[in-house]
């Protein structure tokens, strides 16, 4: 259910700003949608794992508070992350 390490390091080199750069709000936020995006899919499956759906609730709730913070900082930088994740409708 949680990402690999192959997986992550994949979401850091993606999405770093610049070279030693692992926790930025950006590979986060990518982070999170990739583990939103297993979830879903297990819940598609499972549809009574409430306590999943909780877990799922909370990350959506945190990215959200993350992408917030993204969007106040730089806008442009906002518009790319979202159009490069495929998210926000």
């Amino acid at each position: 259910m949680s990402l690999t390490q192959e997986q992550k390091q994949e979401i850091i080199t993606e999405h770093q700003v610049h070279e030693t750069d692992t926790g930025s709000p950006e590979i986060q936020v990518a982070m999170l949608t990739k583990r939103i995006n297993q979830l879903s899919a297990h819940l598609k499956q499972n549809k009574k794992d409430y306590s999943s759906t909780r877990g799922l609730l909370k990350m959506i709730g945190h990215r959200k508070r993350m992408l917030a913070y993204i969007r106040n900082k730089d806008n442009d930088k906002y518009r790319a992350l979202i159009q490069r994740l495929g998210i926000r409708g």
